[in-house]
């Protein structure tokens, strides 16, 4: 009989895959530089994120995964609640039109994730939280016929 380690409470051990355009890159970058100095836990969340992401021409991001301007469905797996936002640069954020910032805790925890995935964000009141994507949709610039 083999004694277990402390793997039997981990049902989110890996982190779930994150593709960004490449488009976005460089704007990504400058903001996680610029948040540095007022929110650098953030910063290096989202740096980690960045870092791990695979980074592709924006023709080969598939539409089901969360890029700048996409409009995402998540449920709050402790709550069940559902909650429709999109996700914006700073400078387009306006909670009242549910459009979320990527330099939010649950902005950066959606970026790059395609429907389907589960994964945990730090709410602000440091509340670990698992959400899964449940639908994704493109903004219409995107369509072409």
């Amino acid at each position: 009989m083999s004694t277990s380690t402390n793997s039997t409470k981990k049902p989110f051990k890996r982190n779930p895959k994150v593709v960004i355009s490449a488009d976005d890159l460089a704007h990504l970058e400058e903001l996680a530089d610029n948040m540095m100095r007022r929110q650098p836990a953030l910063a290096d969340r989202l740096l980690e994120e960045i870092g791990r992401a695979r980074i592709v021409a924006p023709a080969k991001v598939r539409d089901n995964v969360v890029t700048m301007g996409s409009t995402v469905t998540y449920r709050d797996e402790m709550s069940g609640k559902e909650k429709t936002v999109t996700l914006v640069y700073p400078e387009e954020a306006d909670i009242t039109n549910l459009c979320i910032s990527v330099v939010t805790p649950i902005g950066v925890a959606l970026l790059g994730l395609s429907e389907g995935a589960s994964f945990y964000w730090d709410t602000r009141d440091d509340q670990r939280r698992t959400l899964t994507v449940l639908e994704v949709t493109q903004p219409q610039a995107n369509t072409k016929d």
